[in-house]
């Protein structure tokens, strides 16, 4: 596996752990998780994971587990189907995950208005 693949993979567990989403059934969710990281860009698992916490914010308890994973890959499925509209901003995205939000939104800095020049 290459550093990049690894370097996604562990943004995506940082979302998982800071928010326990394992839930009692780690290895099936595990197993879950890895299946959604092979068919799908693990920015775009990023956002589904953020964009189904927000979803579910107001269930008491939080769902976690291999149902959460579920509502994720429902999203995702989704998305296959329809563009892909986030309902929350970079900013959010960052406050939520804890994460930079350039890998999942690009680049959100204006490009320069004059052309770079090479220094002389």
């Amino acid at each position: 596996m290459e550093i990049r693949e690894q370097l996604n993979r562990q943004r995506v567990k940082h979302i998982v752990s800071s928010y326990q989403l394992g839930g009692n059934e780690q290895t099936q969710f595990d197993l879950y998780l890895d299946e959604l990281l092979q068919k799908y860009p693990c920015p775009l698992v990023e956002l589904a994971l953020v964009e189904t916490l927000i979803d579910r914010w107001l269930s008491v308890p939080l769902i976690r587990g291999v149902e959460f994973l579920a509502q994720t890959h429902d999203k995702l499925k989704a998305w296959e189907e329809q563009p892909i509209v986030s309902t929350i901003t970079p900013d959010q995205f960052q406050h939520i995950a804890g994460l930079d939000p350039t890998p999942v939104f690009g680049s959100t800095e204006i490009p320069p208005t004059c052309p770079i020049v090479r220094p002389l």
